[in-house]
C-alpha cells in the first residue's frame, strides 16, 4: 500500500492492515507531485523513517522512485528498504512496452508517468481524478510524458545491476541485506551529509571529454 513519506501515513496503512508499504513522493524522474501539490520528502529521509517504523511492526518497505544508478539502489537497501522501484531504470530495455525510435541519432524509448495526462487517459485517473458535486472530473496532471535512452535487453542488464549492488555492498563492508539491516539499527553502518565539493570529487572530474558506458 502507499505511497507514503513520513511515519504517521505508515502508521494509518499498517493499521488498516497492510503488509507491506511503497515509500515515496513526488521523486520520480517523471513526477511533478512535489511542484504541483507541494508535498513529498527528500527519499533518503523518507525511506529511512519509514523503514525504521515500520520494522516495529515486521512490515517491509519498498523504495518507489529516484532510482537512477546501481548505487542508488545499494543506498536504499543500506537505508531500510526491503527492495526497490525502477521505472524509468527499466523503461529503456528491449522488454518494456513501447516502441523505440531516433532523436539526434540517439535511439529512445518513451516513457510516461501515471500522472501524466497521457496514461490518465490510458486508465491511471482513478489514482489522481476525484468528481466533484457535480459529476464533473478535473485532471490535474501529476507527472509527465519523456523518452528514456536504449538499455539493451534485461539478460545483459540485469546481471551488471545484480553485480554493481553487490560491489557497492562489498565496499561497504556488508554480507547481506539482513547484515545492512543490522548494522544499521545498531550504528556500525552510518551515512555522511557530503558537501558540494565532495559530491563533484564522487563523480567524474578533470577530463576534457569521456565516454560512459555501463556494460
Amino acid at each position: 500500500a502507499g505511497n507514503v513519506v513520513p511515519p504517521s501515513q505508515a502508521l494509518h496503512l499498517i493499521q488498516a492492515g497492510a503488509d507491506g508499504l511503497r515509500v515515496g513522493m513526488g521523486i520520480g524522474s517523471i513526477c511533478t507531485t512535489q511542484e504541483v501539490c507541494a508535498v513529498g520528502r527528500a527519499q533518503a529521509s523518507a525511506v529511512f523513517h519509514v523503514a525504521k517504523f515500520a520494522r516495529k511492526y515486521g512490515v517491509p518497505i519498498l523504495a518507489d522512485g529516484g532510482i537512477k544508478s546501481t548505487g542508488h539502489i545499494t543506498k536504499a537497501l543500506a537505508l531500510g528498504a526491503s527492495c526497490v522501484m525502477m521505472g524509468s531504470m527499466l523503461a529503456g530495455t528491449d522488454e518494456a512496452p513501447g516502441e523505440y525510435f531516433y532523436q539526434d541519432g540517439v535511439r529512445l524509448k518513451r516513457y510516461r508517468g501515471m500522472g501524466s495526462i497521457e496514461a490518465m487517459s490510458k486508465g491511471s485517473e482513478k489514482r489522481y481524478v476525484w468528481e466533484d458535486g457535480n459529476n464533473t472530473a478535473i485532471k490535474v496532471a501529476q507527472g509527465v510524458s519523456g523518452a528514456v535512452q536504449d538499455k539493451g535487453t534485461l539478460l545483459r542488464y540485469i546481471p551488471y545491476l545484480i553485480q554493481g549492488v553487490r560491489h557497492g555492498f562489498q565496499d561497504g563492508g556488508v554480507n547481506s541485506l539482513t547484515d545492512a539491516n543490522e548494522k544499521l539499527y545498531n550504528g556500525t553502518l552510518r551515512f555522511e551529509i557530503r558537501s558540494p565539493a565532495a559530491q563533484k570529487e564522487g563523480g567524474v572530474h578533470g577530463l576534457h571529454s569521456f565516454q560512459k558506458r555501463l556494460y
